[in-house]
């Protein structure tokens, strides 16, 4: 056996109502002055003011920095800093999916250390260390909650990443409560981007792929294939939701130790120039990128197609099988709503040159994947899917 290192948040809470009880989970670790870190339409909804109120009810002061956007820039990112120092924050939260849960963590680092931002970017190159750090996820996709990792847009559409066990959380609070308002719409493309993660981390070529985040992805797809459509069609079933926040967050927990692949390479493109929401633009380029890999991956996604989609058990031989997996994942888009191909969502096909260019960028990911991908290959995979 290969040797590995598996890294994880250090404690991980799954309640519902958990997040009221974040005074008494959390505001020892936090301390007096805490920085939560949200966004617009969260702050507007009110779902992070019970968390606020039990906080200062407690005693804790509590600043709120509410501007985070989709694919959050560079800048909108040096203000969560600054509001941040001008409170004199003790310890951060994170609040929301994944771009507030990513701006979090490196507020966290940059407020603890006063590292250079430029020094951090890539694997392992942030030092620490940072502020006290606690994720509270509303979305069943990202497992942010669970990973190393925080992307942040840098200038037009350029997506950078810090990947770092500085940056792994103190403690997550799974609250599937939380999530329960979201759009159908918002359910369906996120739950697709953890069945994602488990899949792509599975297959990883990486040389930390090992048995602990195997598991994980297998334990993930079940728990995901079997209620992602439940909580499209009925977003107020709490079991379905907390099954879905459970399988998000253990798929985090395999790619963020064997990471994921050319999905996400040729998603960044997407979600970068043309403001797509990351789960969807993995779903456009989920069924075609499997189906590029299928020479070298076939085997390995034939292993876990029936974790998924019980039914395939049934498919005799591996090709088959892997033929029959990603066909019920281009039909599971469909039928949970989201659009089939990149000119549904109004990406040009002229567009497609430029985004090749630009997915082998992402070179650190793209090492990952069980097939090498030049940037024709990119191309082409791009041009299947348009």
């Amino acid at each position: 056996m290969n040797p590995f290192v598996f890294n994880t948040t250090k404690s991980v809470v799954f309640e519902n109502g958990a997040a009221v009880l974040i005074a008494a989970l959390a505001g020892g670790l936090l301390g007096k002055a805490c920085l939560l870190i949200t966004d617009p339409g969260l702050r507007k909804l009110g779902l992070c003011d019970p968390c606020i109120d039990a906080l200062e009810k407690a005693g804790h002061q509590v600043t709120v920095f509410d501007d985070v956007e989709a694919d959050p820039s560079r800048e909108t990112l040096m203000r969560a800093v600054e509001a941040g120092r001008s409170a004199g924050a003790t310890g951060v939260i994170g609040f929301g999916g994944g771009s507030s849960q990513d701006v979090a963590k490196l507020v966290a680092l940059l407020l603890g250390s006063d590292e250079d931002l430029d020094a951090a970017w890539g694997v392992g190159q942030a030092k620490g260390p940072r502020l006290p750090l606690v994720l509270v996820p509303t979305t069943a996709g990202t497992g942010s909650e669970v990973t190393p990792v925080s992307i942040i847009t840098v200038g037009a559409e350029e997506k950078r990443g810090v990947s770092s066990p500085v940056i792994l959380p103190d403690m997550a609070i799974l609250d599937a409560s939380l999530t329960a308002g979201l759009p159908a719409s918002i359910t369906a493309a996120t739950g697709v981007d953890a069945m994602v993660h488990a899949i792509e981390s599975y297959a990883s070529v990486n040389a930390n792929n090992n048995p602990v985040s195997k598991l994980l992805a297998r334990e993930a797809l079940r728990l995901l294939g079997a209620n992602i459509e439940t909580v499209v069609a009925d977003g107020s079933n709490l079991e379905a939701r907390g099954a879905m926040l459970l399988g998000s967050m253990l798929a985090g927990q395999a790619f963020a130790n064997a990471p994921v692949a050319a999905v996400h390479a040729l998603a960044y493109p997407i979600g970068g120039t043309f403001h797509i929401p990351h789960g969807l633009s993995n779903a456009l380029v989920l069924p075609h990128v499997l189906r590029f890999n299928a020479p070298q991956a076939g085997s390995v996604y034939a292993e876990i197609a029936a974790d998924a989609f019980p039914d395939l058990a049934e498919v005799e031989g591996g090709q088959a099988r892997t033929a029959a997996f990603v066909d019920a994942l281009t039909d599971l888009s469909k039928r949970i709503g989201l659009p089939p191909r990149l000119r549904d969502v109004d990406i040009p096909r002229s567009a497609i040159p430029k985004m090749a260019e630009d997915a082998m960028v992402q070179a650190r990911l793209l090492v990952n994947n069980p097939r090498e991908v030049t940037q024709a290959d990119a191309q082409a995979i791009y041009e299947a899917a348009w």
